[in-house]
């Protein structure tokens, strides 16, 4: 496991171990609050230290890692792996799991939904 010296930016971070596509999106996740160090929201220019826990809340879920090493430049998927931690609690993985197996499926070309079958959709979910 090779390791960077230094300190490195969470939104860069993020995005160097594969957890968003691009470090826009890491910087926009942070600037909305969905990213989180040790309970406390960071701006995107929060620098991150080894063994700290990030927690990060895409669409549903609210995924924890923890910092293994610092990661400057953005590596394979495998590797990236080396570098951080998943400890997401099983929980939240099958409540991600029961809102999919819940949703409303449509026939693919049926259109968008009336605002009558909307609301239905709104009121079974």
């Amino acid at each position: 496991m090779q390791q960077e010296t230094g300190s490195v930016r969470i939104d860069k971070y993020l995005w160097s171990v594969r957890i968003f596509k691009s470090r826009s999106i890491a910087s926009d996740a942070c600037i909305a609050g969905k990213v989180k160090i040790d309970g406390d929201a960071v701006k995107p220019s929060r620098k991150v230290k080894p063994e700290e826990i990030i927690m990060v809340q895409k669409e549903q879920m609210v995924l924890s890692f923890r910092v293994r090493a610092i990661l400057e430049r953005r590596v394979s998927a495998v590797l990236a792996k080396e570098f951080v931690e998943d400890i997401t609690p099983e929980e939240e993985r099958q409540k991600v799991e029961m809102i999919r197996l819940t949703a409303v499926k449509r026939d693919r070309g049926t259109g968008r939904p009336t605002k009558k079958e909307r609301r239905e959709i709104d009121k079974y979910m």
